[in-house]
């Protein structure tokens, strides 16, 4: 499993956003030689958060997410931080659905303390967690388990979902736009994120700096289609006017 320190977090970021960074452009950002930015370019490559070219890093593939296990350690002070924002606008004895993905992993953790919860969801990580926290129940959707990272997905997934109407949809997202389009990797799993939104009262959007501008395939639908967006640090600033239009709250992670 790799550990990112700070600088190539940063970098990650950069590339991400700019699609194209050269070394010469991030050394100089960095205050560090251009051997050290070749050095984390090559580390990044090796595990396939970007794609290495000459002179510089592209960022990768929109059609292949990061390995879970990678993601699972990537900005982890920043979902943990999202994660106790969102914990704290959840009550007791509330209903929702969990999705997939590492951001929501840690909302469940977040809400260990809470009471008298009742969660559907179709990651078996987070059903684990949450099945010992007090006075809640978990229910697991039926369908396909994903086995890199748990997941339950596929058509009896969707069906399984739709028979529920909750307070608080929970839902991650690997690319939030600038026009504020929605994306994801797998069609199957964005149809299931379709039906999770569809049959919350309140949809929670959970996403860490690097979702935004991030290239990814697979669209889910306008921003509007959340009442919230939670995150760590203030979108670019060409999204303000797109959230604003949308009527989404922002959270800002402290």
């Amino acid at each position: 499993m790799i550990i990112l320190n700070q600088r190539q977090q940063e970098l990650l970021g950069m590339v991400q956003r700019e699609g194209h960074v050269t070394v010469e452009a991030l050394a100089n950002h960095f205050g560090v030689t251009h051997q050290t930015i070749r050095r984390d370019i090559t580390l990044l490559a090796d595990n396939r958060l970007l794609q290495r070219i000459h002179g510089g890093a592209s960022a990768q593939s929109s059609v292949e997410n990061v390995a879970y296990n990678t993601r699972q350690v990537m900005c982890i002070d920043e979902k943990r931080r999202i994660a106790k924002l969102v914990a704290e606008q959840i009550p007791n004895h509330a209903s929702l659905f969990i999705n997939l993905g590492t951001t929501t992993e840690e909302v469940a953790k977040a809400l260990h303390n809470h009471h008298g919860l009742h969660v559907i969801t179709n990651n078996l990580n987070v059903a684990a967690m949450m099945c010992n926290y007090p006075d809640c129940e978990v229910i697991v959707a039926s369908g396909v388990m994903r086995p890199r990272d748990m997941g339950i997905i596929g058509e009896s997934t969707i069906e399984f979902i739709r028979k529920f109407k909750v307070d608080y949809g929970i839902i991650g997202i690997s690319s939030i736009e600038t026009d504020g389009t929605l994306r994801d990797y797998d069609m199957r799993e964005v149809r299931t994120s379709d039906a999770i939104i569809n049959q919350s009262r309140n949809v929670f959007l959970v996403a860490d700096h690097s979702k935004f501008g991030r290239p990814s395939m697979v669209e889910l639908g306008p921003l509007s289609r959340v009442t919230a967006l939670f995150t760590d640090q203030a979108p670019p600033e060409e999204m303000a006017a797109v959230i604003k239009e949308a009527h989404v709250e922002l959270y800002i992670a402290p």
